[in-house]
């Protein structure tokens, strides 16, 4: 590899246009097909599989208006006062004119929902009141038919007395006659009471029947009270939006739409905002505080290497390899379903690891041409050595990232893959595009002062001396305790996916998650949506006694606010509720009340229920991403270590490298759950608390890895170098660490400054994980690197260097620095060189 990697150094020095035209060539192609397949980056994220995505898929074949994207616009007056009847009006048209928005279902108009359920309610207390004078009537009705049923019965006594008495006296056939007449009044009569009586007993048994059906629906209301559109005190009003596509498949376009379209005409005195379903669209790849990350790791390299030109040269290439990795990952779009933070972490790294890797090459090369070294070898050289070690630390964090895939997360895979992407560019870039431009630009890639000096400078490594025992063993006690302690927090850790909540108080998804909170309560900000598998053959009056069956169970569980039916298929055979918990989707009982539901046995022995919902969704891929964790980390670990005993030749170099990561992935954990989950110094950042992003912890430990074992490779291999080459294990440490701490120490700066910069991005994603990517290199870089790593390996001496001798034999020999191949090619001075022209 080293001796492949020198010729092509010294090919793109000598041409160095052809390869500076072929990299603008290959960025030209990934702008056109950029151009050409951009589709558009979803704003959700889902894992195929999960509880809720089994519910979402019934939903979409029995109950599809209820199967797509949700969102909610939020209208507020200014002062608080009530909407009055002209603001009312005017957003009524608003609503009636968004009918035909693109991928919209439905608009829900608050005022006429409202109304519609102010009239059910009245339409209860209209029924109860007829209810009450039917019976009242009945009542009457049955009283006076008794009373008539007593005459006809008396009149049937006096009859039956005469005929006896007419009988007993011996009377005619004829002298009988009226009294047959008048029997046959009675009967006619009764006949007629009983008639009565029927329709009596039938209009009770309506009552009774309209009675079971009034209690029935007053129950459905009581259970659903705290469900409204309207606040009680009229100023805030809530405009449902459904989407006929399903969120991942819904286009930003789609939702821009929309909050367009309810801007257009501003309500006097109204203000409008947008759910986080609406609002939340696709972050810029830079902005502001990624731009100062830039200019700060310019600084840096304007520190570190004297010349403005040598500094412009890593971000320059940098640039170009996030450019070429960038618009060609998004010309994929159209193809694969892609996150809108996955283009962001390719960024990310594009950036860090670019600017790094150029460094490195530089920096060796600037080192052998103040020795005097000729251009064009140089070039070849730094690129066969310093350009090696950047290969081999470049496929440790694509090994991390392309492990992304075995977590069978399709959108973290995906991540993955196009972060290992642009730091495969990144890698591409360093060992060819840098050498073209080094070798374009000559010798001035040092300062005036510094070539002046050509050929003066020469290594010194007299001044290294190994750390004192006891310091070495206070160092990695206070280290240790420090990254400890800084893990505690880490123990309290919760994940989830970023609501309204967690948003800038500016932004437009805060404002409509706080005014909602405020005028419905916590619970309407995340409703759940829970669906009833209902028995097959069942009439209209069992499928709304099953409805309220299954509204009572739920209504009866811990942490329920309020719980409506709201369709029921065609087929009768799924019915969905709309189901308010007391708090937010976030919130440690709104995810208890999941798993709640979801635990409950079968309602009534037969119907079965489901949950979906934001909630329910964040909660499945939390959990799953969680369960996945030990598995990638199990498979990171272990790719890296048989990388790094091949690279070390030495057991014990990949195990402390290993557990110093460790330490430091779980210090980050520690500051994340610090920062964005407790608060604290999230005021002045302006950071708001909530959980976790869920995919945080497992992103961390595949990139912060990758990055850890860059800085241990560079740092380890001069001192296995030193050690090689004859020096005492002690001693070897020192001067390894001597040799390789300013380049990582300004390459851990120059990260660290990168993934800072976004911090300050507008997403919340995006922050928590610029910091959870900065912290982790500060810690890894500057505490585990340059202080534990040290001083363990100070203490355990020549025993860093052990390997089983029949692993050694059958293992090939690496030779990450390029020993060989400096022993091959010598850099030789301009003074070398004459003497051989001469002859």
């Amino acid at each position: 590899m080293a001796e492949l990697l020198y010729r092509l150094g010294t090919f793109a020095a000598r041409r160095a246009w052809t390869v500076i035209i072929a990299w603008v060539g290959i960025l030209a192609v990934a702008g056109i097909g950029f151009a050409i397949g951009f589709k558009g980056l979803a704003t959700s994220f889902d894992i195929p599989g999960t509880a809720s995505g089994e519910v979402t898929e019934e939903l979409q074949e029995r109950l599809p208006d209820f199967s797509g994207a949700s969102g909610t616009v939020v209208f507020e007056t200014d002062d608080g006062s009530a909407l009055s009847d002209d603001q009312r009006s005017a957003i009524s048209d608003l609503v009636a004119s968004g009918a035909d928005l693109p991928d919209v279902a439905s608009l829900v108009d608050p005022f006429e929902a409202d109304a519609q359920l102010t009239d059910q309610r009245q339409q209860v207390v209209d029924g109860r009141q007829q209810l009450e004078d039917g019976r009242a009537q009945l009542d009457d009705g049955q009283v006076q038919l008794d009373a008539a049923r007593a005459e006809l019965e008396a009149g049937q006594a006096q009859l039956d007395a005469a005929r006896a008495q007419a009988e007993a006296a011996g009377a005619p056939a004829a002298a009988l006659a009226p009294l047959d007449a008048q029997q046959a009044q009675l009967d006619a009569g009764l006949a007629q009471l009983e008639t009565q009586q029927a329709t009596i007993d039938a209009s009770r048994a309506e009552l009774t029947s309209g009675e079971a059906e009034l209690a029935r629906g007053e129950e459905l209301l009581g259970l659903a009270d705290g469900i409204g559109v309207v606040s009680e005190d009229g100023s805030t009003a809530l405009v449902n939006v459904a989407f006929t596509e399903p969120r991942l498949e819904l286009p930003e376009e789609s939702k821009q739409a929309v909050i367009d379209h309810f801007e257009s005409e501003p309500v006097d005195g109204v203000q409008v905002s947008f759910s986080t379903d609406i609002a939340q669209g696709v972050p810029s790849l830079l902005g502001i505080g990624e731009i100062v990350g830039v200019i700060f790791a310019a600084v840096v390299l304007l520190v570190m290497l004297g010349s403005v030109l040598a500094a412009s040269l890593p971000i320059m290439t940098a640039l170009v390899g996030v450019a070429i990795a960038a618009l060609g990952s998004l010309a994929f779009s159209g193809v694969v379903q892609m996150a809108s933070v996955t283009p962001i972490l390719g960024v990310m790294l594009g950036l860090a690891v670019g600017i790094d890797y150029s460094l490195f090459i530089i920096n060796r090369h600037r080192k052998q041409l103040l020795e005097g070294a000729d251009v064009g070898e140089s070039v070849g050289l730094a690129n066969g050595t310093a350009g090696n070690a950047v290969v081999f630390a470049g496929t440790t964090v694509i090994v991390a990232l392309l492990a992304l895939n075995v977590t069978g997360v399709p959108f973290l895979g995906l991540m993955g893959t196009v972060g290992a992407i642009g730091v495969a560019v990144a890698v591409l870039i360093a060992v060819s595009l840098t050498p073209a431009l080094l070798g374009l630009i000559g010798v001035r890639v040092l300062g005036r002062r510094a070539r002046a000096r050509i050929g003066e400078v020469h290594h010194d490594d007299t001044g290294a001396k190994p750390m004192s025992n006891w310091r070495a063993v206070a160092t990695v006690l206070a280290t240790a305790a420090a990254l400890l302690t800084i893990a505690i927090p880490a123990l309290s850790m919760r994940v989830g996916l970023p609501d309204g909540s967690s948003e800038p108080h500016e932004s437009a998804s805060y404002q409509a998650f706080a005014t909602t909170e405020a005028a419905f309560g916590a619970g309407a900000t995340g409703p759940l949506l829970v669906t009833a598998a209902l028995p097959d053959g069942l009439d209209d009056d069992a499928v709304n006694e099953a409805q309220l069956e299954v509204a009572r169970t739920i209504a009866d569980q811990e942490h329920v606010t309020a719980v409506a039916p709201i369709a029921v298929s065609d087929d009768q055979r799924l019915a969905a509720f709309q189901v308010v918990p007391t708090e937010g989707p976030n919130s440690p009982t709104t995810e208890q009340l999941v798993r709640d539901l979801r635990d409950l046995p079968p309602v009534d022995g037969d119907i079965a229920l489901g949950v979906a919902g934001q909630a329910a969704i964040n909660i499945d891929i939390s959990e799953n991403l969680l369960d996945v964790l030990p598995l990638y980390l199990a498979v990171v670990v272990g790719l890296s270590l048989l990388i790094m005993i091949l690279v070390f030749r030495s057991i014990l170099v990949p195990l402390i490298a290993t557990g110093g990561f460790i330490l430091s992935l779980f210090a980050t954990y520690g500051a994340v759950v610090a920062l964005f989950q407790w608060g604290w110094l999230a005021e002045p950042l302006g950071i708001q608390t909530g959980p976790i992003l869920s995919f945080l912890p497992v992103i961390l430990v595949g990139i912060l890895f990758g990055l850890a074992m860059d800085y241990q490779l560079f740092l380890a291999s001069g001192m296995r170098e030193a050690y090689v080459h004859g020096a005492p294990a002690r001693l070897a440490v020192a001067r390894g660490f001597r040799a390789g701490r300013s380049v990582v120490i300004a390459a851990g700066l120059i990260m660290i400054s990168v993934f800072g910069g976004f911090i300050f991005a507008e997403s919340t994603m995006i922050r928590s994980i610029g910091f959870g990517l900065a912290f982790g290199v500060l810690v890894d870089a500057f505490v585990v690197r340059m202080l534990l790593m040290p001083a363990v390996m100070h203490l355990i001496g020549r025993s860093a260097w052990w390997i089983p001798k029949w692993l050694d034999r059958i293992m090939p020999n690496v030779d990450v620095e390029g020993a060989a191949l400096e022993r091959r090619h010598h850099a030789a001075s301009p003074a070398e060189r004459e003497p051989a022209a001469t002859h």
